[in-house]
């Protein structure tokens, strides 16, 4: 694993496309795997996963500390695409598409102690649900149950979706505390 990690750490295959800087937190021992979009600007600087206003968000949606949340026994944080993919005309441009189908099952292979795979966001979602997923991500979050006990699907926890969040008032009625106890029991 740990050799494996370092490949993924050294990754430039998308260095004419962006600057290279893979954030990923794994071990063979996580539990709980975490697939998100891809790194922001803070994080690629920082090389910590979700550190950040999001991670803050998604840690209170978990309900679990710093501590928690970076010990990867618990948590394994990996993203679709591992690099900060640059600037678009309304935020971040989406994860790099090489990511996700060169270095998730190799990592997943590894990882023979996964409980549960938390996908946030839609690139996410139709990756691993494929067909399974709905026309939308509300209709796939709002339709979580059909994808337990092996995924749990999230919106993106960034700020920038206080309007979904707003919009979907059952989200944080009906599913966080779903979330809540599933993690829980997990940990």
């Amino acid at each position: 694993m740990e050799n494996l990690l370092r490949k993924i750490k050294e990754c430039k295959i998308c260095e004419e496309h962006i600057e290279p800087n893979p954030v990923i937190l794994a071990n063979r021992k996580s539990k709980i795997i975490i697939v998100g979009q891809a790194p922001g600007t803070k994080v690629h600087k920082s090389g910590i996963p979700w550190d950040d206003a999001s991670g803050k968000q998604l840690r209170k949606w978990l309900d679990v500390t710093d501590e928690q949340f970076y010990n990867t026994n618990n948590f394994g944080i990996i993203p679709m695409g591992f690099c900060y993919p640059g600037k678009g005309k309304s935020g971040d441009l989406p994860p790099r598409k090489e990511c996700a189908p060169k270095w998730h099952q190799p990592l997943l292979e590894e990882m023979s102690n996964v409980k549960l795979v938390i996908l946030i966001g839609m690139y996410a979602q139709n990756y691993y649900l494929k067909e399974q997923a709905k026309r939308t991500l509300t209709e796939t979050v709002n339709n979580y149950e059909e994808y337990l006990p092996s995924y749990f699907v999230l919106p993106h926890p960034s700020p920038r979706n206080r309007f979904w969040l707003t919009k979907n008032q059952w989200f944080e009625k009906d599913v966080l505390p779903i979330l809540k106890t599933t993690v829980k029991k997990l940990l």
